[in-house]
């Protein structure tokens, strides 16, 4: 047996826990320079964070980012944060401020331009320097990215997203409050939420089997497909506010210690063709991936222990539905397709993605890095069977 298994520095969760984001802040300050604090859009919502930072005696210089982040997003706000002389940076908000915020920490201790260190499109540069310390709060529960070491940039001109990566882009600390979530709408709540259902389900079938991964997505598996529905319906139910932020820091550490697959080897050239939110890409395309990739494996790989795997998720995921049956590896895709039908999961045609888009599609695919950890190789045409399904 032979396995790694890393997380962020420290993790803080629980209900009321953004009361403590200003001392872990001044802990981790240098005497002088401001808190660089990176938010969504709207970043009135990250109010209880700087009354925290202030409470702490702590001067905050803010950015905000209105979309997923690009390359030329993390050129402004380093060129904001060199400027202040900022040292610590904080991320509050979904996935792209989270990104944007280790990718910034990233950068600020290693020079150069940030494409010197992007993977496919760029010099794949190593981030030879520790990150500055980076405190990641996450707002929905989706991407887990409070508990990834990597941090994902779009490329419009190349028509990709691709990754920073490095160790020590783990927080320094992932607080993670389930309070800060209960304003999502329902349509964020649902589209984020089966993002965190797929970073659960990849790591657990991928070509790379970790012992520890696999108790942390057996575990977060249930939560998740118990509460997704319920915080979809009711978004201050509490209770299911909290499993999907547990669900979704799970995620994170799943990924960050295994691999993921064709979800989102196939979500990243969408997502950097079209203007598409990541959630909403790989809420569309997890029951197609799931049911291609068991067919895949009964034709070429039966034996595979994959297939016990996708059998086991179809139990889990029917069990949440009181009445619904259903323990096979082929009842993993329906499964999850009945999920998104409960949840308003829209698909990809509606994002203006043309199926004279696909071939350009597969074959961006068909290289990216998540691509190696899917369970089986996949052929041209189930690359095509899957973005049918997600149509």
């Amino acid at each position: 047996m032979k396995f790694e298994f890393s997380t962020p520095g420290r993790v803080l969760f629980g209900p009321g826990t953004i009361d403590q984001a200003g001392p872990a802040a001044a802990a981790l300050a240098p005497n002088e320079g401001p808190i660089l604090v990176v938010t969504g859009r709207d970043s009135s919502r990250a109010a209880p964070l700087f009354s925290s930072l202030e409470a702490s005696g702590l001067v905050c210089e803010r950015f905000s980012i209105g979309g997923e982040p690009r390359f030329e997003d993390l050129r402004a706000v380093l060129l904001l944060a060199r400027a202040a002389g900022a040292r610590v940076v904080i991320g509050f908000g979904g996935g792209s401020a989270l990104d944007l915020a280790k990718a910034t920490a990233a950068l600020l201790a290693n020079p150069g331009d940030p494409l010197d260190y992007a993977e496919a499109i760029g010099g794949g540069r190593a981030l030879s320097l520790p990150s500055y310390p980076c405190i990641a709060i996450p707002t929905t529960a989706g991407t887990g990215s409070e508990a990834t070491r990597n941090a994902v940039l779009a490329s419009p001109e190349h028509g990709v997203k691709v990754s920073l990566r490095s160790p020590s882009m783990l927080p320094r600390l992932a607080l993670v409050d389930p309070e800060l979530s209960y304003a999502l709408p329902s349509r964020v709540t649902a589209e984020t939420g089966m993002d965190a259902l797929a970073q659960l389900i990849e790591p657990l079938v991928c070509s790379s089997p970790n012992p520890f991964v696999d108790a942390i997505c057996r575990a977060a598996l249930p939560r998740a497909a118990r509460a997704l529905p319920r915080a979809y319906r009711d978004g201050g139910d509490k209770a299911a506010r909290e499993d999907m932020a547990y669900s979704s820091l799970s995620g994170g550490m799943a990924l960050t210690n295994a691999r993921l697959g064709a979800v989102h080897g196939i979500a990243g050239p969408l997502g950097g063709s079209f203007p598409i939110a990541h959630g909403a890409v790989c809420a569309a395309l997890l029951a197609p991936v799931a049911a291609v990739n068991v067919a895949a494996l009964r034709a070429r790989n039966p034996e595979s222990p994959v297939l016990r795997r996708y059998a086991d998720i179809a139990s889990i995921l029917r069990s949440a539905r009181a009445g619904s049956q259903g323990s096979r590896p082929e009842d993993a895709g329906p499964a999850l397709g009945e999920l998104a039908l409960m949840l308003g999961i829209r698909g990809l045609g509606f994002y203006g993605v043309k199926k004279d888009d696909f071939p350009d599609i597969v074959r961006k695919a068909a290289q990216a890095s998540s691509m190696r950890g899917n369970p089986i190789s996949l052929l041209p045409d189930e690359f095509m069977t899957i973005l049918e399904g997600a149509w």
